[in-house]
């Protein structure tokens, strides 16, 4: 079941298309990731959907309500975790989360008990009275995170919630997305972090200058990729000018040498081994290890959007989005 929908969403700034006719559906309980390098249009989408941007065009349904022109409404069970934190520097972290509980109505006691348990929960109980704006990045990225979830919303919207943080604070907030999954919300997340979204989604939307250009799980997107095989073979000989032996043999394959005794053998086509073994063979050269490599979720990337891996390392280096 569809918990959000989204029908043919447009955002233009003057002449400028941010998203573009992009149309996709969430289901309830799943992880859905947005994956695009900076500027794809990750955050104007996001913004439509949270209420923060109006749409040029289309249309968006949020558990049933119309989210354009009931997003009051929509947004009672939401959860919004900006790319910037929107708590107060002045204000520890358990004032922080029972001021965000009051707003959503949440009584006096009742939410400094949530308050407690997001601190427990979030590994934050023994910062709990420091001022937030002594937070690490990290740290603050978490209590951001909790300080939406402090009503139970139905479906929480995350927009890059590891950029910039340390490698153990990404971790544990993976960690924690993946438990708010096994309680049931509702989580959609942008990122042009591959690795992140192959770990903890459900399924994947690439967006590239303001359109979707593929949209499925891990193993769909792999599957309808049609990458070719690679098999890398290591010798127990030097290559000595193989490389160029072995492509006049099998011109029909594509040979690349990847130091003194390995190689590369690719093909669109499955790859026959054994003529390959036996023509090393007859010439003395021994192999050591056969071994097929898998396709990672950022070949398909570049294979589907034609946007060359460094350009989202340079992305994760720093910029805006």
């Amino acid at each position: 079941m569809s918990i959000v929908s989204v029908t043919n969403l447009n955002k233009a700034y003057g002449d400028f298309q941010a998203v573009n006719d992009i149309s996709f559906s969430i289901e309830q309980g799943e992880i859905f990731g947005f994956l695009g390098p900076n500027g794809a249009g990750k955050t104007s989408t996001i913004n439509m959907l949270i209420g923060l941007s109006r749409p040029t065009a289309g249309m968006i349904s949020i558990d049933g309500i119309d989210g354009i022109k009931d997003i009051k409404k929509a947004q009672s069970i939401m959860g919004i975790v900006p790319d910037e934190s929107n708590l107060y520097d002045e204000m520890d972290g358990f004032d922080n989360l029972c001021f965000c509980a009051s707003l959503y109505g949440i009584r006096k006691e009742e939410r400094e008990k949530r308050a407690q348990e997001l601190l427990e929960q979030f590994s934050l109980k023994s910062a709990g009275k420091r001022l937030f704006k002594a937070y690490s990045k990290g740290m603050r990225r978490k209590l951001t995170i909790a300080a939406a979830i402090i009503h139970n919303p139905k479906i929480l919207f995350l927009d890059e919630p590891t950029t910039g943080i340390d490698v153990e604070s990404a971790r544990q907030i993976r960690s924690l997305i993946l438990d708010m999954k096994r309680r049931g919300t509702t989580v959609f997340i942008t990122t042009h972090y591959i690795e992140e979204a192959q770990r903890i989604c459900d399924r994947i939307a690439f967006i590239v200058s303001g359109k979707i250009v593929k949209t499925g799980t891990v193993i769909e997107l792999m599957e309808n990729a049609g990458h070719e095989q690679i098999i890398k073979l290591t010798l127990n000989n030097d290559m000595n000018g193989l490389e160029a032996e072995l492509q006049g043999a099998f011109a029909e394959l594509r040979i690349e040498a990847k130091g003194s005794n390995t190689c590369l053998i690719a093909s669109p086509e499955r790859i026959a081994l054994s003529p390959i073994l036996q023509y090393l063979d007859q010439r003395g050269i021994s192999v050591s290890e056969a071994k097929e490599m898998r396709p990672t979720l950022e070949d398909v990337f570049v294979k589907v959007t034609g946007i060359e891996a460094g350009k989202l390392q340079k992305d994760k280096e720093g910029g805006k989005k």
